[in-house]
């Protein structure tokens, strides 16, 4: 189901969000949000990977990088910049937002920007053909299916928020509360992170989970 790269991504990735949520305060915080990280890492993924079987197609994720200028360059430029040009070399903002994020929100616990694996996806040919039509074949998934598999990964975010609350996870992993505070962040509508794909996918998909999300988010940030 995973590539050994994707497995390696995931796993830099999780010590990156561990460190920038905890600084290390302790050598047992930073293990105990660490396996919570990873987990709810996979939790995202595996559900979309499931999803995307479903629909005949793969996924894989990949480290959200910038790649050109965007809205960015208009505004920082003046319209000098086309938001179409490409940067010599991509931005692993992936990487960078959250260390950076630390030291804006370091005064609330636990809460660092997390939005940092993007998907790429690609569709099964010949086993969608297969099952379809002997003699008819495609290789294009639309927005809509792309949209679903965004979304399947923060719903199972927030179910599984909702079960490692339920059933009471040792409150050193932060479970519930962390898996919130990755769905609320990949559901923003931004570059191609889960929540621009599922907002051009279907709108008023987006304007739900956004909403639930949302309301998790409060409650994560208040209350658990």
């Amino acid at each position: 189901m995973f590539k050994t790269k994707e497995l390696a991504l995931i796993i830099v990735i999780s010590l990156i969000l561990a460190f920038s949520i905890t600084l290390v305060e302790t050598q047992q915080i930073f293990l105990w949000t660490l396996l919570s990280v990873f987990l709810v890492i996979m939790v995202n993924l595996i559900a979309k990977k499931i999803t995307a079987y479903n629909l005949d197609s793969e996924i894989e994720a990949k480290l959200w990088q910038l790649e050109r200028w965007g809205l960015s360059g208009i505004i920082l430029t003046g319209g000098i910049k086309n938001p179409n040009k490409k940067f010599r070399t991509p931005i692993p903002v992936g990487a960078i937002f959250p260390i950076v994020s630390k030291l804006i929100f370091l005064s609330l616990s636990n809460l660092v920007w997390m939005a940092s694996l993007v998907f790429d996806v690609k569709t099964k040919v010949y086993k969608a053909a297969k099952r379809h039509n002997p003699i008819y074949s495609f290789s294009e998934i639309t927005d809509y299916q792309i949209g679903l598999i965004a979304a399947s990964g923060i719903i199972a975010n927030l179910v599984f928020a909702v079960i490692g609350y339920l059933i009471g996870l040792p409150p050193q992993m932060n479970f519930a509360q962390l898996s919130i505070f990755y769905a609320f962040w990949n559901v923003l509508p931004l570059s191609n992170l889960d929540g621009n794909r599922i907002y051009w996918g279907n709108n008023l998909m987006w304007y739900t989970i956004a909403a639930i999300t949302l309301m998790a988010f409060g409650y994560a940030l208040f209350v658990i």
